[in-house]
């Protein structure tokens, strides 16, 4: 069992995260902490940012911190230690940032069935396993 766990979810498809979280908590010491993530992508290249109005990027960002504390009080029973956590930037970067500053032992992630494409592309759970220094276990969908 894991003492600290970092479960990244995708609050936009809103049906996706339940069955990584039924893992991680399965996963979970009984005494141990839930660290849930949603992570806001960063614009990318600065000449985007022209096309949004200014103090959007916040907005969103305390819309998403909003979305993701409902999220946590409507899905993860009482009695589990889970701490919420926005963050901002590149998805793949910032799960792997916060696994290494909150001392994950785990990262329970999600992951859609493979296409042609991701092969190519490579998603974003697909970097997390490659570059994480901590165990990760995917739950596929």
């Amino acid at each position: 069992m894991a003492r600290t766990i970092l479960l990244p979810i995708d609050l936009g498809n809103p049906t996706a995260p339940a069955a990584a979280l039924n893992e991680a908590l399965k996963l979970l010491d009984p005494e141990g902490t839930l660290h849930v993530v949603a992570v806001l992508p960063d614009y990318g290249y600065a000449q985007v940012s022209g096309f949004f109005r200014q103090g959007y990027e916040q907005e969103a960002l305390k819309a998403l911190g909003k979305a993701l504390s409902a999220w946590v009080a409507d899905n993860v029973p009482e009695g589990v230690a889970v701490h919420p956590h926005v963050l901002h930037g590149t998805i793949y970067d910032e799960i792997l940032r916060a696994a290494g500053k909150l001392e994950v032992d785990l990262i329970v992630i999600g992951a859609h069935r493979p296409e042609f494409s991701d092969y190519l592309l490579g998603p974003n759970a697909a970097r997390v396993v490659r570059h994480a220094r901590q165990s990760v276990y995917v739950v596929r969908n």
